[in-house]
């Protein structure tokens, strides 16, 4: 058998590989971006599939296609789903703005596929169930392939984002109600301040956590409604009017996503605005991951000469040259992973801005492959810390212990009683000196030289320990 075979389009004759199911148009494509050497994501791939799927019942349910069509359609368009053709879809992701390369790409490999599984001789030139007339009845890519985009980041947030999230968030609530118990010094500008519950704060990551799994809500909420049905413009032209209902009734029952048919297929079509809200809402996520991950490596630093107030599971050797040294690998994992996350917003956002005038955005490849990535990304980075991580870190007690009677912050509950400036007198002089607070007031009260404020009395020993009262620093004044 020949190496290549002739295939035809509107433009001439192309030489495509011979075993190939993809026709003459992916193939100009093929050649045409030679850029990065990478394809679609493999979810936008299945989200192809799943939309010539919903075209194919679609078009059926309406009366516009034979069921002797439109079943092998939905066959060969499920195996797609199913990951079969992976290898069919070889057009760069750089590609034509609208996607039209890949469009074309996902119906030529369906027609062929589907003429072979209704028995037929897919190299047969006639095309009995052709790629453009039934494949992609109803459809342009202007409405199909961000509609595509749609599900494939929809879809991903539901069932990849929101349960890691979710699973994240639960571990480091069980840690700040197992850790409630245990009083550490408090910090801010990275300096010591006032005590404060190893326990509450971690219910602050808890809560940016829980934070997180609302706006993975909201980025999910933004990419809902598909805009297929409005075709090349919007305005629906060669397709059915209900088309576009239809297609999304299918999509939410194969996905389990609540997808519905764009409200303005005129907005649905010219812009990629939802997209852009809803990766800016997956950029918001990277910072709180961000911020937690590296809080962690942070109170974990050490083990001899940082803070070392968590421990954290040994995961690998950490240094070429320095043996025994080990590292915060899953911090600075999700960190990476959140830089790309926020690095993609930008260009999600800038696509977003300058790649759409009149009734197309031009930059939807790019814009798919950013917000796919970064779903994957803060999903498989939360999930990896959770399991790595999270949930076999445990408080170092002594270490917390002893860092919050050592610091001169401690002062600070003694404004009420001898006043803001001797208080600060007595950081220092403890500083200088080498002492604890705690220390240096019980000398000064034995020496009957810690006055109070507010006359010449001073200050007893059991207003200094009421003072210094360190699980009391850590709570509200109470009435």
């Amino acid at each position: 058998m020949s190496e290549f075979r002739v295939e035809k389009d509107s433009m001439g004759e192309v030489k495509v590989p011979a075993k190939a199911y993809y026709s003459a148009q992916t193939q100009r494509a093929v050649e045409n971006f030679p850029i990065s050497g990478q394809p679609l994501p493999k979810k936008l791939i299945r989200a192809l599939g799943l939309v010539k799927i919903a075209a194919a019942v679609a078009n059926r349910d309406l009366g516009k296609l034979k069921a002797e069509i439109s079943e092998p359609i939905v066959k060969a368009a499920r195996e797609v789903v199913e990951g079969k053709f992976d290898d069919q879809f070889p057009i760069d992701v750089y590609q034509t703005g609208s996607g039209t390369s890949s469009n074309m790409n996902a119906n030529e490999v369906i027609s062929n596929r589907a003429i072979e599984a209704a028995g037929g001789d897919r190299f047969d030139k006639k095309k009995p169930i052709h790629p453009n007339d039934h494949v992609n009845m109803g459809q342009s890519t202007n409405d199909m392939f961000p509609t595509a985009i749609h599900v494939a980041v929809g879809h991903a947030i539901q069932s990849e984002l929101i349960p890691a999230l979710q699973r994240l968030h639960k571990t480091l609530d069980a840690k700040a109600k197992a850790w409630d118990d245990i009083i550490k010094i408090g910090r801010t500008h990275l300096a010591d301040a006032t005590p404060i519950r190893l326990g509450q704060e971690f219910s602050g990551y808890a809560r940016q956590l829980e934070l997180s799994v609302e706006r993975a809500k909201r980025a999910l909420q933004a990419v809902l409604e598909l805009p297929a049905g409005g075709t090349a413009v919007g305005t629906g032209i060669n397709t059915h009017p209900k088309f576009g209902a239809k297609v999304a009734e299918v999509l939410a029952k194969e996905t389990g996503v609540a997808f519905v048919e764009a409200k303005n297929h005129f907005e649905g079509n010219a812009n990629r605005d939802g997209l852009v809200e809803c990766s800016g809402n997956l950029r918001a996520i990277a910072v709180t991951l961000f911020n937690v991950s590296n809080n962690i490596r942070w109170l974990g630093s050490g083990p001899r000469c940082g803070f070392y107030e968590i421990i954290l599971p040994d995961r690998q050797p950490g240094s070429s040259i320095m043996p025994g040294k080990v590292n915060p690998v899953m911090s600075e994992s999700m960190m990476q992973a959140c830089a790309r996350v926020i690095g993609n917003d930008q260009c999600v956002a800038f696509s977003g801005a300058t790649g759409g005038q009149f009734e197309l955005n031009i930059m939807m490849p790019v814009m798919g492959l950013a917000s796919i990535e970064s779903v994957e990304l803060l999903a498989n980075s939360a999930n990896a810390f959770v399991e790595f991580c999270a949930e076999e870190m445990e408080p170092n007690r002594a270490a917390c212990e002893k860092q919050v009677e050592w610091s001169m912050a401690m002062v600070t509950s003694l404004n009420p009683l001898i006043g803001y400036d001797t208080a600060a007198a007595i950081a220092k002089e403890a500083f200088k000196v080498g002492k604890t607070v705690r220390d240096l007031c019980m000398d000064k009260i034995k020496a009957g030289t810690l006055k109070k404020k507010d006359g010449d009395a001073v200050v007893t020993v059991a207003e200094l320990s009421g003072a210094l009262d360190l699980r009391a620093m850590t709570e509200p004044e109470k009435a």
